[in-house]
């Protein structure tokens, strides 16, 4: 017996049972073919870092405030180990893309209270700073300074990130994608930190300064989010890594 083939009119109320079948086969594969696709590019993105940021949680701190070379609040660690340092160190920054250079005039030196939302990541910490909510600590004591420890010359590759975004406030907050915000963040007085990252995943991180122990800020803004090696002196301030170097021999890769 001749086969007669299926035909479907539009103006009818249900399609020929094979064709009904067929593009329902049809639209099963094409859902299966798109969710596949949607697994293989999800697993084939980069991680988008760890890094928190307690966004309008402010809580307050006491610590002692430094500004060479960058902004920080020096917390002191109770409990610590025999080889830490007697203080964490955090930087500071204002709301914004902004440094806190100007939150903390007048008090460079002091032991404080104030107010802050964490930002952090491995290890790092930062606070931004609610306005106007320094005060000088009930119980001042004389602060000697952090003695530093020269750990000499070394030449080290890796990225220039703004510190604020990196560490929790953007995700991702390097690379060329970011690179825009993140020169407008270390212009405004952000610190900028370079991050050497080892062929394990493993990262270390290191405030730029100039020889002179200086901020680089402005004169680095062309070697941002783009892969750079640099040559300088390596000094320690407790539990902050700080590399020297003249920014003009900042080398890009």
């Amino acid at each position: 017996m001749k086969r007669i083939a299926e035909f479907y009119v539009g103006y009818q109320a249900k399609a020929p049972a094979g064709i009904a079948l067929g593009i329902k086969l049809l639209l099963a594969v094409l859902l299966c073919l798109v969710a596949v696709v949607a697994l293989v590019l999800s697993a084939s993105q980069a991680p988008l870092g760890a890094g928190k940021f307690e966004f309008r949680n402010y809580r307050e701190f006491t610590g002692i405030i430094l500004a060479e070379p960058y902004p920080r609040l020096l917390v002191e660690r109770p409990g610590k180990a025999p080889d830490q340092s007697s203080y964490s160190s955090w930087l500071l920054v204002a709301p914004f893309k902004f440094g806190a250079d100007e939150l903390i005039a007048g008090h460079v030196g002091e032991k404080v209270t104030l107010q802050g939302a964490l930002i952090y990541r491995d290890g790092q910490t930062m606070l931004e700073l609610l306005p106007d909510s320094i005060s000088t600590a009930k119980s001042p004591v004389p602060f000697a300074g952090q003695p530093a420890e020269v750990l000499g010359q070394v030449t080290l590759n890796g990225e220039i990130v703004d510190s604020k975004c990196y560490l929790g406030v953007m995700k991702p907050g390097n690379a060329k994608t970011h690179r825009a915000c993140a020169v407008r963040c270390i212009s405004g007085g952000v610190p900028p930190l370079l991050v050497v990252r080892t062929p394990a995943g493993n990262r270390s991180y290191y405030q730029l300064v100039d020889v002179n122990g200086g901020p680089v800020n402005q004169r680095i803004l062309d070697k941002i989010a783009v892969p750079v090696q640099i040559s300088g002196e390596l000094v320690r301030y407790g539990d902050t890594l700080v590399l020297k170097a003249p920014p003009e021999s900042y080398t890009l890769l």
